[in-house]
């Protein structure tokens, strides 16, 4: 994959660094936020956006909610606290033990029998054909992955983020938490690039985990990569925006969409959405256990390039090829 883009968006934000330090801690506090309530509820966290802020920032405890899910809430952002403090270190520096510290902090109080420390019985992904590794190869393929980010210095900092991230849940090194520490350390070597850290959206989680079990059964990467960098694109824009002066948070939902109420909000009939979405160019952000497709909010915009390019006598090949 090209990342000059990307490339180029990094050296904007490098010329309006240094940052003023009151900006700095303002995105600092709402990539705290925002990166916890994400990589939460991917695992099926049930705190809102609104209530993960309550908890990191206040230390308020949320009505209805389970103590499990308050843990993992300040268990994440003491976890990111952790991994900012290492940007001035290199990937090369990086050790087992500091993955495993990463793992020790997430589930610290929830399964403190397992945090900290790698499996030592067998693993599946519920519902996945992916065939993961036997527990006794774990602690060698742990040691040839640290070998690996040592000798990886020649890959782009994205590259190199979206394949350790691959490589770990790949491994699956621990009995629970490896989504989330392999983001944590995605976004630690993202971080000591230079580079802000990767939000993989709520409404990303279906496209997200398909990427992944793509990859790890047979197909290409690219998928996965493409989802990583377009992260890292959203968060480059929201610095930058903030370094401009601008607005730098924009307005998030939790409200996702039936298909009836995409196709109200666009005009469209239901079997036109559900068309485009068998046609690739709409994307399902979750499917309810009754078997219902949600939809994010962004999807009316995507709905509206849609019904432009269609008016301008596009084939639905032809806007797939032209949509981002």
């Amino acid at each position: 994959m090209n990342f000059d883009a990307l490339t180029a968006k990094k050296k904007l934000l490098d010329d309006y660094r240094p940052l003023a330090p009151e900006l700095v801690r303002n995105l600092d506090d709402w990539f705290r936020v925002e990166l916890t309530y994400t990589s939460n509820a991917i695992e099926g966290n049930t705190l809102t956006r609104r209530e993960t802020a309550l908890v990191v920032d206040k230390g308020i405890t949320v009505g209805g909610k389970s103590l499990v899910e308050h843990l993992e809430t300040t268990n994440h952002a003491r976890a990111l606290d952790w991994v900012r403090a290492q940007i001035a270190r290199t990937p090369a520096s990086l050790t087992e033990k500091d993955i495993l510290h990463i793992h020790e902090v997430i589930l610290k109080g929830i399964d403190d029998a397992n945090c900290g420390h790698y499996r030592s019985v067998p693993v599946r992904i519920s519902g996945s054909a992916v065939v993961l590794p036997n527990p006794r190869k774990v602690p060698d393929l742990m040691h040839n992955f640290i070998l690996w980010l040592r000798q990886s210095a020649e890959l782009h900092p994205i590259d190199l983020a979206a394949e350790a991230h691959y490589r770990l849940v790949t491994i699956h090194p621990f009995v629970d938490g490896n989504g989330r520490s392999a983001r944590l350390l995605m976004n630690m070597l993202l971080l000591m690039s230079g580079y802000p850290p990767a939000i993989i959206r709520k409404q990303d989680r279906l496209a997200y985990i398909a990427s992944l079990e793509k990859a790890q059964t047979g197909g290409t990467k690219e998928d996965h990569v493409k989802i990583i960098a377009k992260a890292v694109d959203r968060s480059l824009d929201i610095y930058l925006r903030a370094a401009a002066g601008e607005e730098a948070e924009p307005e998030q939902s939790d409200t996702l969409l039936k298909i009836g109420e995409l196709a109200k909000q666009v005009d469209e009939a239901n079997s036109t959405i559900r068309h485009w979405t068998k046609e690739g160019l709409l994307s399902v952000a979750e499917i309810t256990e009754a078997g219902y497709q949600l939809y994010a909010p962004e999807m009316i915009q995507r709905v509206k390039q849609i019904q432009t390019l269609k008016a301008q006598r596009f084939t639905l090949k032809e806007i797939r090829e032209k949509l981002p």
